[in-house]
């Protein structure tokens, strides 16, 4: 595999360190503790009528993405706008195509790519590696005519708010095309070190290492650092107080550190379960359709 470049806002060896970690105490490395991809098709497109492309795309390091492609249904033309999805940290893009499966009938493009690891994606799953994933899927993105001078938003839910954040807030600072109008996160933790304190303390085996070990994860992927950064582009930040994975007082500390103009949207579903409701599901829109005219 060709060497990977040092990422933006990365250190490199730092997974490594964590993983040796965490290895020493008979867990399974650092990267398990934000990644459980699998290889397995839960659903495709056509099964929910949608039309699609397989896309491949290959990085920088040598590994080789896995996409869905899903063109708007609207009989607009061009589309409304086109929604990048980064997906959560379980299974693949194929068992979380119904958080987006909605939009192109309301007349957006849908793109969404599996991580290192996941699907039909090579490769082995990293933090660094998936932002490299992620930034390579929107170099993609900005380079197809369907995109040309129409909206584009993130939507990121839970890992991939995580890691939507780090690539919305430098996108943004090197004034990368295509333009942003707007990052939605949904149930996204404020930081990875954060989280991975929390949940290292809620296990008997860890909890006396949930400090050290946290440390292990450099403090550049705390996305409550970073999401300043993003402005001037809108976010809007989804967060539920049922939310039995991701606690909701992450959802209030991302808010709070976000920069004029965001929007918070409090909700009451299960993790990942945003999009079940209607009025959601509108919320997102409008929050849209206001911000694609900038």
């Amino acid at each position: 595999m060709a060497s990977r470049t040092p990422r933006l806002l990365l250190k490199p060896g730092a997974a490594r360190l964590a993983g040796l970690a965490l290895a020493l105490l008979l867990l399974p490395g650092c990267s398990s503790l934000f990644f459980y991809p699998d290889r397995v098709t839960y659903i495709t497109p056509d099964r929910l009528n949608l039309a699609y492309d397989d896309i491949y795309l290959n990085t920088a390091d040598g590994e080789r993405l896995h996409g869905w492609w899903l063109p708007a249904e609207s009989p607009e033309s061009p589309a409304r706008g086109t929604v990048y999805f980064l997906h959560g940290n379980a299974q693949n893009i194929s068992s979380h195509i119904l958080n987006v499966a909605w939009l192109p009938e309301e007349g957006y493009n849908v793109f969404t790519i599996d991580y290192r690891g996941y699907g039909k994606s090579t490769g082995d799953p990293d933090i660094e590696g998936a932002l490299h994933d992620v930034e390579t899927g929107l170099r993609w993105l900005g380079a197809k005519p369907e995109v040309a001078d129409k909206p584009v938003y993130i939507l990121g839910q839970s890992l991939g708010g995580g890691l939507g954040i780090a690539l919305a807030s430098e996108w943004t600072q090197r004034q990368e095309q295509p333009r942003l109008d707007g990052v939605i996160l949904d149930g996204t933790f404020s930081g990875f070190r954060k989280i991975a304190r929390e949940k290292l303390d809620a296990f008997w085996l860890t909890w006396p290492f949930q400090i050290p070990l946290s440390w292990t994860i450099p403090d550049d992927y705390e996305g409550v650092e970073h999401i300043p950064k993003i402005s001037p582009v809108p976010v809007m930040v989804i967060h539920s107080v049922r939310d039995g994975i991701i606690p909701f007082h992450h959802g209030e500390t991302l808010y709070e550190a976000a920069q004029e103009p965001r929007e918070f949207l409090q909700t009451d579903t299960p993790h990942g379960a945003t999009f079940v409701i209607p009025e959601y599901r509108k919320a997102v829109l409008e929050f849209m359709a206001d911000n694609g005219d900038r």
